[in-house]
């Protein structure tokens, strides 16, 4: 069977005024629109929900999805994401139907919604994904919350490649099952982590760079938090009055302080001084300019290096890697349009 074209069509880029914590792409050819708007929408929730785990990205429900439903393919799927008809699996009563030889005691056992919960996961792992108080396992937006809720576990790290597997064949038992939906999850990531194709082109230290920080996504925003060793407790306070005392994360500087120290690379503590190392890539040169693992700055006054008040990580395709904001984590998203004060590369 051929392989489907994967396309993308990014999101425009935003001032950091009015950047909403959950980045989306546009299309992936194969999924419906309300469908991947889902997969995106439970990775953006799914930190508040397991704060342990790491790396949860839509491409991974997008695979578990794609191999129980096709992604509700032949379903309506409803503004609010509700899917008629239902999608439900042969009832599990050992008559051998859809390969179960084995009865379940439960009346009505059988697998339910675009991600095939069985009733008693869900009782578990069910969560409500669209916030209308209800928690519907044939709800697009609940479904793929739960999902990664239970892919998640106690606390997975799924940037790591063994504990994905363990998280697949946790949903299915089957070591075919793991293939299929890794190689859909490998497919999908060529688009990248949510808004951007990982790392693309990047490679050697550039690589490793853009890898450790992708891996941080989900920290929270820490004013003073974060250095070369990962995330540590902030400082009081931001020019908003935010502090990060309490709060374990990385500000800008501190996440593009902690992926260039998994190079060997130091940087000074803030954006600014950051701006001073390797080669500057001045704004007039535009993001055309700029190679992924670079990084990329935001300024007052654009002409001044010393009014540079953010950085971030440019991923390619427009992208970057950053910690934002307090009340935000770390995210990849378009290139603001407001501010932008060129990029630096080091490596």
């Amino acid at each position: 069977m051929a392989v489907p074209v994967l396309f993308v069509a990014f999101a425009a880029a935003r001032e950091p005024a009015t950047a909403p914590a959950m980045e989306t792409v546009g299309k992936v050819s194969g999924i419906p629109q309300r469908m991947l708007a889902a997969y995106q929408s439970a990775a953006a929730q799914l930190p508040g929900q397991v704060p342990q785990c790491k790396g949860m990205r839509w491409p991974i429900l997008a695979g578990i999805a794609k191999i129980e439903s096709n992604h509700a393919a032949g379903r309506k799927i409803a503004d609010n994401g509700d899917i008629t008809p239902h999608i439900l699996g042969p009832l599990l009563d050992g008559s051998g139907v859809g390969g179960n030889t084995t009865a379940y005691p439960e009346g009505n056992n059988r697998a339910m919604g675009p991600f095939q919960f069985m009733p008693s996961t869900w009782t578990g792992s069910g969560r409500d994904g669209n916030g209308d108080g209800r928690k519907n396992p044939h709800n697009a937006d609940d479904a793929a919350l739960g999902a990664a809720v239970y892919l998640c576990g106690n606390g997975r790290n799924l940037t790591d490649r063994a504990q994905l597997k363990a998280a697949i064949f946790q949903y299915n038992h089957s070591d075919a099952y793991v293939a299929d939906v890794l190689s859909w999850i490998d497919r999908y990531s060529q688009l990248g982590n949510g808004t951007i194709r990982l790392g693309a082109h990047a490679t050697g230290d550039a690589r490793t760079v853009i890898t450790s920080a992708l891996g941080e996504q989900g920290t929270p925003y820490s004013w003073g938090g974060g250095g070369p060793k990962g995330p540590t407790k902030g400082t009081c306070c931001s020019p908003s009055g935010k502090s990060g005392a309490g709060i374990a994360g990385y500000d800008c500087s501190g996440l593009t302080t902690y992926a260039y120290a998994q190079v060997g690379i130091s940087l000074p503590r803030t954006a600014a001084a950051q701006s001073q190392h390797g080669k500057r890539i001045p704004a007039s040169r535009g993001v055309g300019a700029l190679k992924p693992g670079d990084l990329v700055f935001f300024a007052y006054d654009p002409t001044s290096d010393t009014t540079i008040y953010h950085v971030g990580i440019y991923l390619g395709y427009g992208q970057m890697i950053n910690a934002a904001r307090p009340g935000t984590t770390v995210r990849a998203e378009a290139i603001w349009d407001h501010g932008f004060a060129g990029g630096a590369r080091l490596l």
